[in-house]
């Protein structure tokens, strides 16, 4: 699944499922820019790349902040040329029960996990059209699947990726331009390390495999939706779960 030529994008990539999946898209040899607020790790990351061999240059990005978004891709189109491949994968929770939850928690939550990715692909989708190809990889969640307690703005706003992406792939597959979701499950994140081991243990007994995912398990799953091999799939969200939701 070689990756050679091409220039790909990560939002939130300073750690968890944005590191790794940065991490693999280089070594099928992508160019990798990689976004996020914390510059440090994003220089670890493109230390850690180019020193393997790959090449990668870091872009402090607030997702928050249309117009950071907007100055971000132009900064990076100015240095690759182009961005082939969009990974929107920043993303942040705000639980409380509905009850309590605060406007400004659902607003936070809602603009960084789904308008950011609106306006990422927005930014970005003007070079793919210019050469007829284009991949967008959008990093939902099996709770925008199936809902979670105490996560209604989290459930929403992966719920509404999937609809964002099913939209962008009918608006653009005429230009060979791919998108599709990724939705990971229960996976070992700085996300998921603050809950309880009596709540992780519950989990893990609902799920087939027996085990919570890693990072690089998502990763693969984004290396291949970003290859030539996936073609032919476009709308379609690929559960990386381990069986905790099927169908």
């Amino acid at each position: 699944m070689s990756l050679a030529g091409h220039v790909a994008l990560v939002t939130g990539a300073s750690q968890g499922i944005g590191r790794a999946c940065a991490l693999k898209l280089a070594s099928a040899g992508a160019a990798v820019a990689v976004a996020a607020r914390n510059q440090e790790k994003l220089n670890e990351l493109v230390n850690e790349i180019t020193a393997a061999g790959g090449k990668a240059s870091s872009f402090p990005l607030d997702v928050g902040d249309e117009e950071q978004i907007k100055s971000t891709v132009k900064a990076v189109i100015a240095q690759f040329g182009k961005i082939d491949i969009l990974v929107n994968n920043a993303g942040i929770t705000r639980d409380q029960l509905v009850m309590r939850m605060k406007r400004a928690d659902w607003d936070s939550v809602l603009q960084t996990n789904l308008t950011s990715a609106y306006l990422t692909t927005q930014q970005v989708v003007s070079s793919m059209l210019k050469q007829r190809w284009g991949r967008i990889i959008n990093i939902a969640s099996v709770f925008g699947q199936m809902g979670q307690a105490g996560q209604a703005n989290y459930a929403a706003s992966k719920a509404g990726l999937i609809g964002l992406t099913m939209a962008i792939a009918r608006e653009v597959g005429s230009r060979n331009i791919t998108c599709n979701a990724v939705a990971p499950g229960f996976i070992e994140t700085a996300m998921t390390a603050v809950l309880s081991d009596d709540f992780k243990q519950t989990a893990v007994k609902q799920i087939p495999l027996g085990r919570v995912g890693s990072v690089d398990d998502v990763a693969a799953a984004v290396e291949f939706l970003a290859s030539d091999g996936a073609s032919y799939i476009t709308g379609h969200v690929l559960n990386v779960n381990g069986g905790l939701l099927m169908g």
